[in-house]
């Protein structure tokens, strides 16, 4: 029997989900990470500036945990944010040691602009999946995220579990 009519078809072997999602995430941080430098800030600064936009006044451990780096490295991300004029600073009221961050108008105005680039950078990213199907992908990848306890923010209000 000749290779062409062999009733034996060797199936290529399929990566698994969590093998994809992980070259998925490396490949998404490299092409942001390019998108964003163009406008002065890196991946890490453009992730806090993006999460204090939807949640302002966040502490530094909290803004950490929500932008998945150590609070010593979010240290460094939030003064060099802040030495740009990015974002400020202020004091809790309460609790005269906690600082609370939020975005300035510059650094509103610099999210506008990464925002598009980004956005442009989805929709590449995205260019063969149906438009019909893009929320079901969305939504699945959300509910995975929740599932390993990964916190994400809802429409209506922030997940306790990332507080």
């Amino acid at each position: 029997m000749s290779p062409r009519t062999s009733s034996r078809l060797v199936a290529k072997p399929v990566p698994s989900l969590s093998y994809v999602v992980g070259r998925l995430d490396k490949a998404l941080a490299s092409a942001m990470g390019e998108k964003v430098a163009k406008y002065g800030v890196t991946l890490p600064q453009y992730t806090a500036l993006s999460v204090l936009e939807i949640q302002s006044g966040l502490s530094n451990a909290q803004l950490a945990r929500r932008a998945f780096v150590r609070p010593q490295s979010m240290m460094q991300v939030v003064s060099e944010l802040e030495r740009k004029g990015l974002i400020e600073r202020a004091l809790e009221p309460d609790n005269g040691r906690i600082l609370r961050t939020k975005v300035t108008k510059a650094g509103h105005r610099l999210l506008e602009d990464c925002n598009n680039d980004v956005a442009e950078l989805e929709k590449e990213m995205l260019a063969d999946v149906a438009p019909a199907d893009r929320d079901i992908v969305l939504e699945a990848l959300i509910s995975c995220v929740r599932r390993l306890g990964g916190g994400l923010l809802t429409s209506s209000r922030a997940d306790e579990s990332s507080a």
